[in-house]
This record gives C-alpha cells, sequence and structure tokens, in this order.
C-alpha cells in the first residue's frame, strides 16, 4: 500500500500541538486518547491525500477528449485512463473503509480484531490503519476463502 503519505507516516504524527514525532508503542496502555488521535489523523490525513488526487483525475477528465491521432497513441491513452480509473475504483472503496475505521475510532472499537475481540498489533495498525482483524484472525479468514473458492 505504498502512496504518497508512506512518507508522512515515516516521519511521525504531526497533527495535534504537542504530539509532534508521536508514535504509539506496544509499551504503553493499548489505544490510549493518544494513540486513538494518532491513528485518527493518520487516517484523515490518508483521506485527504486519495481526494486529492482524485481531483486531479477528475480536472484531467474535464480537459477534454483525448485527440491524438496516432490510433496507437490513442489506444495506448485509453488504457493509461483504464488503468487510472480502475486504481481511483478502489480509491474509492479505501475511502469507505476510512470512513469505518474513523466511526470505530468514535465508537471505541478500533484497534479490536472483529472476529475474536483482541487487540491489533500497533505495527500491523501502522502499516494498515483500516485493518479490522488481528493477523492470525486475516490468515483464518484468507483461508477459507480459498476453501470456499476451490469448492
Amino acid at each position: 500500500m505504498a502512496t504518497a503519505l508512506s512518507g508522512v507516516y515515516d516521519q511521525g504524527y504531526i497533527g495535534i500541538a504537542g504530539m509532534e514525532g508521536y508514535k504509539p508503542t506496544a509499551n504503553e496502555e493499548f489505544m490510549n486518547a493518544e494513540q486513538l488521535a494518532y491513528f485518527r489523523q493518520k487516517l484523515l490525513t490518508w483521506k485527504d491525500e486519495i481526494l486529492r488526487e482524485s481531483e486531479g483525475t477528475m480536472e484531467q477528465l474535464k480537459s477534454g477528449p483525448m485527440r491524438e491521432a496516432d490510433l496507437t497513441d490513442r489506444a495506448s491513452s485509453e488504457t493509461d485512463w483504464g488503468i487510472e480509473l480502475r486504481t481511483r475504483d478502489r480509491q474509492r472503496k479505501l475511502i469507505s473503509k476510512i470512513e469505518s475505521a474513523l466511526r470505530r475510532i468514535e465508537t471505541g472499537e478500533y484497534g479490536y480484531c472483529e472476529v475474536t475481540g483482541e487487540p491489533i498489533a500497533i505495527a500491523r495498525l501502522e502499516a494498515r490503519p483500516i485493518a479490522t482483524m488481528t493477523v492470525e484472525a486475516q490468515e483464518r479468514h484468507e483461508r477459507q476463502e480459498r476453501i470456499s473458492r476451490d469448492d
């Protein structure tokens, strides 16, 4: 999930005064107020970045039809646009997951596995802040999906 934000995430949290450089650790109380604020800001920043990128795509679409005279160039441009639009569709779905994670923060459910109720590792949440399951629960879920698909 490499995005333009990965550099921002690596630099630490910078959204609330007094928390510059804060990074959650496993050595502190799980999902304390600082951790919740950190992940909330991380999710909001990620969402804003996706929305900015999609606005750029919309502006390009509004600028008019492709005007390549060469059929090969036109086909290449259409392929590129197809890829771009599929990417935006995946990001639209990602925004829904980000909003769901933000709701879980508000309800106090964020950071806990929806299957087992156990805490999700901070490292996993850092890597995938929209995670809803522990690694173990996710692996079991994926195994079950493969088994179902193979039947």
